[in-house]
């Protein structure tokens, strides 16, 4: 599907990129601002799995959760194909109602053995879930900027799974970060330093 012999091309030097079906847009329009932070969640997400294998000597759930973040990045290609095909392009890739489902069993399924909270949880604990919390803020702004791209209609329909699947995600990667810290949550504390 993809062949890359170059890795640059001189075509976007006038501050413009391609997007699939052969259209142009300004490298600042809000299309290529949803994909770049998807990207930018992607590797948010390879240092989360990084730090996963650091502490897998710790356990067998840092293997689970890097299982999955591999997946979750292939997903992520997918959301960027999805968002850089604006219109009716036919056969484009886009992100279907399964890879959602599959989010919603994940967060399900390591949900379940966690403690119920009490307070809100602060980002940090373990290396490894303070890259996650890191990765879950930048899904959270990629959502609200698909939504705004979205809502404005000169950019046409929007995917509505891929706005649910960044939703899921978000939520998957705040149980993860729980998942990680080992049931050990660093905790807000209201008015804490009053």
């Amino acid at each position: 599907m993809v062949k890359l012999n170059k890795i640059y091309t001189r075509t976007g030097d006038d501050g413009s990129t391609g997007l699939v079906g052969g259209g142009r847009v300004s490298k600042a329009s809000a299309r290529v601002g949803c994909y770049g932070t998807v990207d930018e969640a992607n590797a948010a997400i390879g240092l989360a799995i990084v730090e996963a294998g650091r502490a897998v000597a710790t356990g067998c759930v840092e293997r689970a959760i890097a299982r999955e973040l591999r997946v979750i990045q292939n997903d992520l290609f997918d959301l960027g194909a999805d968002l850089a095909t604006p219109g009716e392009e036919e056969n484009a890739l886009r992100i279907v109602a399964g890879q959602v489902d599959r989010l919603e069993g994940l967060i399900d399924r390591f949900n379940e053995p966690l403690e119920a909270l009490t307070s809100f949880v602060l980002p940090g604990g373990t290396p490894l879930a303070a890259a996650l919390h890191l990765a879950r803020t930048i899904v959270r702004r990629g959502e609200r900027e698909v939504v705004a791209m979205g809502d404005d209609t000169s950019h046409g329909e929007i995917n509505p799974e891929a706005v649910r699947y960044l939703n899921r995600l978000s939520d998957l990667l705040f149980v993860l970060g729980r998942v990680a810290n080992g049931g050990r949550d660093v905790m807000w504390v209201p008015g804490a330093s009053r």
